[in-house]
């Protein structure tokens, strides 16, 4: 059922995917006074409207769009999706007004909402048990890299060589049709690969036996609710700090906006090698994975904590790199190997949706309250505290309503 050439091919496929959508969300944070001047002085209130735009189609397409993955599958929802990505790309390129920027990020960002639900839901279902931790860690290392080449080419070839802003939604249009072509060369066997199984699956007693029996499984039982709402924690802390660490750091800490860049990017380059060990280590000892994600919300919480605290730089650098090893890149793949072993194949992308929804609506609740939370009170530290209790809440209610009911049976399987 799963070939070596296959499953391998597609986790190529999606990383491509994911670092094609990081480009995208990153090429203009740094050239954004550039694109202030094209549209006539914008102000920053509408310069900011572009990213939460964006985010408010992504998180708004999440539940949809599983249901379209479930109902048509990956590759049919796909290939267009990223189409239209390609599409909404070029209209934020030729953009000469602040309406036609906010039409070409709202298509990109219902388009991009249908990637998580496929492309997880692909790993589940053709990715062999013992290797899908680490398969999805690989997969979720494409936004890290995405958001490096994002930040790094903008700054160089704009701020650096002068290159029009424009020309940077152009060529990542073309790397977006690129990553299409992708798609549709390495996911193109996919529904028959899927027919294959399910004839497997009504020649197979037991395997009936366990279909019939997962049909009454339930996306919003107390397991899954507590699921949702600790990735609402975890990707709260993540974007408070991808958000407003750079000016955290300048306003309350001291350091020097030329050194800040660097100072943040600790975190995505720590995220990398955190995710791939502690996957790999995970597929090795999967009776120990909820064991595992309560130690890594812990430390996260601890992590975000001391940044707050940190008395000296080196303690501040120290904090920020575990953080990256163990926070959200670290914590991805583990939760979404869980959520999609813990209902059935046909229910999986429906799964991975909402599972996203609660994620990514912290996307758009912790970049506002926590600039909010500045403008109010003149300090954003509050707001730290907060992606620091919400870790703290999370991991008591996984403590509370899965480990003490599912860990001893995991241990012992």
């Amino acid at each position: 059922m799963f070939t070596s050439n296959n499953y391998k091919k597609i986790i190529v496929a999606l990383v491509f995917g994911w670092v094609a959508i990081w480009i995208y969300r990153t090429i203009l944070t740094p050239i954004y006074p550039q694109i202030q001047d094209a549209l006539g002085n914008a102000s920053n209130a509408e310069i900011g409207l572009i990213a939460s735009v964006y985010f408010f189609a992504y998180t708004g397409m999440q539940i949809p769009a599983g249901a379209l993955v479930d109902k048509f599958g990956q590759k049919t929802v796909l290939i267009p999706a990223f189409i239209g990505f390609a599409v909404g790309a070029v209209v934020l390129g030729t953009s000469t007004t602040l309406p036609q920027v906010y039409i070409g990020s709202l298509i990109a960002g219902l388009a991009t909402g249908s990637y998580y639900g496929s492309a997880y839901s692909l790993s589940a279902k053709h990715v062999p048990k013992e290797k899908k931790t680490f398969a999805n860690a690989v997969i979720n290392s494409g936004s890290a890299v995405g958001m490096v080449i994002g930040l790094i080419g903008s700054s160089v070839l704009v701020g650096g060589l002068n290159v029009e802003w424009n020309w940077m939604l152009y060529g990542t249009a073309l790397i977006i049709l690129g990553v299409t072509f992708v798609f549709y060369i390495n996911i193109k066997s996919d529904k028959q690969l899927a027919a294959m199984e399910d004839q497997t699956a009504k020649t197979t007693t037991d395997t009936k036996n366990v279909v019939k029996e997962d049909d009454g499984v339930s996306l919003f039982s107390s397991k899954h609710l507590t699921i949702y709402f600790v990735y609402f924690a975890v990707c709260y802390g993540y974007y408070m700090i991808v958000t407003w660490l750079p000016s955290f750091l300048v306003a309350e800490k001291g350091f020097a906006q030329s050194d800040v860049g660097y100072v943040s990017a600790l975190v995505a380059i720590a995220g990398i090698p955190g995710a791939l060990i502690f996957a790999r280590i995970l597929d090795r000892r999967q009776q120990d994975c909820l064991k595992y994600i309560l130690t890594l919300l812990i430390i996260a919480a601890v992590m975000i904590g001391l940044t707050v605290y940190s008395p000296s730089p080196w303690i501040l650098y120290i904090a920020l790199i575990l953080y990256g090893l163990f926070g959200k890149l670290a914590i991805d793949p583990v939760l979404i190997t869980y959520v999609s072993d813990s209902v059935p194949e046909h229910k999986t992308a429906k799964a991975l949706g909402l599972f996203n929804f609660f994620g990514m609506a912290s996307s758009v609740v912790a970049p506002w309250l926590t600039g909010f939370i500045g403008d109010t009170t003149g300090s954003q530290i509050i707001g730290f505290y907060i992606g620091n209790v919400l870790l703290l809440v999370a991991a008591l209610l996984f403590f509370l309503v899965i480990y003490l009911r599912d860990g001893k049976n995991s241990q012992h399987a």
